[in-house]
This record gives C-alpha cells, structure tokens and sequence, in this order.
C-alpha cells in the first residue's frame, strides 16, 4: 500500500460526514483498521530493506498483502471440498461426493459483485434441511441470545425450501453491509479471516450428509445459514467479527493461528451470560440441535474468554464440546474482542524494531 494509497484509506475512515458537526471519537475496530494500514504501509518499507539482508527478514517477506477482496482466494482451501476423509459420513457415497464435486467447483467460479447463482436441493437435502430445522424449532428460543432471536424473523427460514445464498446476501447487504461469497470447502484461515475484514463472509452451499442431520465434520449450508448468518445482522456482532478480521491483515502464521481460535470459542462456539442464564451465540452450538441440547445441559466447563492468554487445541472430530469459553455480555465480549485486535500491529518478529516503526 503506497503512502497516498494509506493516507486516503486514513482519511475515509476518520473523516465526518458533512454536516454532522464535531468529530466523532474512534471506536476500537476504527483504531484497529487505522493499524492494518498502517501496518501495510511499514511491511512495504520492510521489503524494500529486506532485499539486502539475506533471510533475516524471509518470514516477513512471505507474508501475503492482503488489500481488498479481491486479493481473497476463496479457492485457499484446507479441506472438506469434494475429497472426504475416510471418516466422513458420505466417504462412501458417490453420488454425495458428485455433489459436493459439483458444488465446489460452481464455488470457485463466482465472479465477486456478481449474483450467486441458485441452487437446486434435491428432495433428500430440502429433508435434512427440515430435520434440523423442525429440532432446532424448541431449542433455539429458549436456548440463543437474544441478538439471535431478534435477527432471526428477517431471514424467514422455512420448511420445505433451503435458503438462497443471494437472498441472504442481500438482507445482510441491507442491514449490516456484509456480503456472502460461495466457497468450495474449509478455508486456509488466512483468506477466510481476511474476508471478515472486508464484511465478507464465505460461505459454502452443499448439505450435510442426511446419514446425520444432528453432526457435520465441517461447515455445510445448514451450518452457515442457520449458524452464523443470522447475527451478521446484528450490527455489534458483526462489528466484532470484522475486528477479527482486520487483525489478521499482514499477520504472522502465529498470530493467524491464535486468531483462528479466537475466532472458534467465539464465532463458533461462544455462550454469553444473560442474567442467571447462559446462552449461546456460537455458530457451531446455534446449527446442531445435538450441541445446543449439550450446552443447555450445563454439563461442558465454562471459562472466562481472555483473548490475551493462549487457548487451547480446538476439537470438532471429539464429539460435543467439553469446554465453553463465556463472555458476561455481548457488549462486553465485542469490545473485548476489538480491544484485542486493536492490539496487533506488526508481526511480533519486527514488534520493538525502531527501525520499521
């Protein structure tokens, strides 16, 4: 990013609206996308000093700039496309696998800023569909955070019909300002997290296997729509998510991967404190009527979250979860998580360095 470029984008974030008087104070996802540029701005000049260091600054060197959603390779992919493990429940399967085939490379071929096209469920996946929905029917009222269940009418989720990607884009679009992008499968954590950044959220289109309707190994459309989808339009929520996001921007494989657990005991996996009551808000925990039922069962260990401190391994071939991390409200968890990622500026490699600061 060039001087110009990083003073414009300075500018764009600051600058009051006319006619709206003083200045407004920054909040902390505005202090965190100043540091991405300025950030970007430092990396440039390192790699011009770095040429003639020989592999002192390499680690630097190979971290990708990451400027727009455009520069998001939504074919980065970890895993769970149409290659299944042996352990999946339709490894066996070949007309699933031809599905997901099929799905996945539909996925890779959308043009951003272009229409998703529809997909066609077959009668056996709209089945599934209904089997979580009509579960999870009982269980989310009394079991989501209320940011939930207050976004949860605009999206009108129906027996009978999958939801369209694009019709969910358009009411994020409307609300929040997020998008939906098709994705084949898992993404590499790095182009995933960057996406939130940019009010992207990548999102995959096949169905679970209807062996299990209660279980899925990775993300598939149920997770995505019924999961995460709905509290995108909750404008706190979706600012935290984007605080994320930004933090990843020029970070270091270390801090991507304790970024991607911030993101999985939150995001994913999250509960918040409601009066006497715990609720959920993960992702992970609001799409499978079998974890919401674990959850409300108060038998997983519940822990302060401190985003600060090291987390633990993440497990999603374990069974249920057998740790939840609790935020005491969710105001207080998104200014938490927008504190913390306000924090990250360079790689901790070049931290203290005068020289690049």
């Amino acid at each position: 990013m060039s001087s110009c470029v990083f003073h414009k984008f300075s500018r764009s974030l600051s600058a009051p609206r006319r006619g709206s008087g003083a200045i407004a104070k920054p909040d902390a996802l505005t202090v965190c996308l100043h540091r991405t540029a300025l950030q970007y701005h430092q990396l440039a000049r390192v790699h011009k000093l770095a040429a003639g260091k020989g592999s002192q600054q390499q680690t630097v060197k190979d971290i990708p700039v990451i400027q727009s959603i455009y520069d998001v390779d939504n074919g980065q992919i970890l895993g769970f496309g149409a290659d299944l493990a042996e352990d999946h429940p339709g490894y066996h399967d070949e007309a699933y696998k031809l599905r997901r085939a099929l799905l996945a490379e539909r996925a890779k071929q959308h043009v951003i800023g272009t229409p998703i096209p529809n997909v066609s469920y077959s009668a056996e996946e709209v089945s599934t569909w209904n089997t979580v929905l009509e579960q999870l029917s009982d269980l989310l009222p009394r079991h989501a955070c209320k940011e939930y269940l207050r976004c949860l009418p605009l999206f009108n989720f129906q027996h009978g019909r999958v939801p369209q990607l694009e019709e969910m884009s358009q009411v994020l679009q409307a609300t929040t300002g997020w998008t939906i992008r098709p994705v084949a499968g898992l993404m590499h954590p790095r182009h995933f997290l960057a996406g939130l950044a940019f009010k992207h959220f990548h999102s995959t289109q096949y169905m679970r296997h209807p062996s299990k309707p209660s279980y899925t190994p990775e993300p598939d459309v149920v997770h995505e729509l019924i999961g995460h989808v709905p509290l995108l339009a909750d404008p706190a929520y979706s600012r935290l998510v984007q605080a994320i996001g930004a933090a990843s921007l020029g970070a270091d494989e270390k801090t991507i991967w304790h970024l991607t657990k911030v993101y999985w005991y939150t995001v994913e996996f999250g509960v918040v404190r409601e009066g006497d009551i715990i609720k959920a808000f993960g992702a992970g925990i609001l799409s499978s009527f079998g974890e919401l039922a674990h959850m409300a069962a108060g038998s997983a260990e519940l822990q302060p979250l401190d985003p600060f401190r090291p987390l633990p391994r993440m497990s999603y071939k374990d069974g249920y979860q057998t740790r939840y991390f609790l935020l005491d409200s969710f105001q207080s968890g998104a200014e938490l998580l927008q504190n913390y990622a306000a924090t990250l500026a360079l790689p901790e490699s070049l931290r203290g360095d005068a020289s690049v600061a």
